[in-house]
């Protein structure tokens, strides 16, 4: 019997990743420069071990890579994992864009068959 909690060899994947802020923020850091370990843990208010976890499961979804320089251990980002991400999303942004596309035009052939509203003449205007 497995302890409560535990999770037996599971796969994680880039959706994984990407739903916890903290993960993205690491993301986003490691994106723009490798960092060490510590540097990473310092931008958090949460323990250096809370974040290790994260790190861990981004090397896991292959997001970041961790190398050794000297004794500290450094974080690079790998966006390549996030192509995954990028094809799901396409297939549903290019679905709403035919959905919206059809709702425009739609509301334009409305717009074009009702009946145009007239100019209320001067007289009419100066009387109320």
């Amino acid at each position: 019997m497995q302890p409560k909690g535990y999770i037996s060899n599971m796969r994680r994947d880039v959706f994984q990743a990407i739903a916890d802020p903290t993960r993205r923020e690491i993301i986003s850091m490691t994106a723009k420069r490798s960092l060490n370990v510590n540097a990473v843990a310092e931008n958090f208010d949460v323990s250096r071990t809370a974040v290790y976890k994260h790190i861990k499961i981004l090397t896991e979804c292959g997001l970041i890579v961790l190398k050794q320089k000297g004794r500290e251990r450094f974080c690079e980002a790998k966006l390549e994992g996030l192509n995954e991400v990028s094809t799901w999303v396409e297939q549903y942004r290019k679905m709403w864009t035919v959905r919206l596309d059809s709702l425009e035009t739609y509301l334009q052939q409305m717009q074009t068959s009702l009946p145009k509203p007239q100019a209320k003449n001067k007289k009419n205007a100066k009387r109320k």
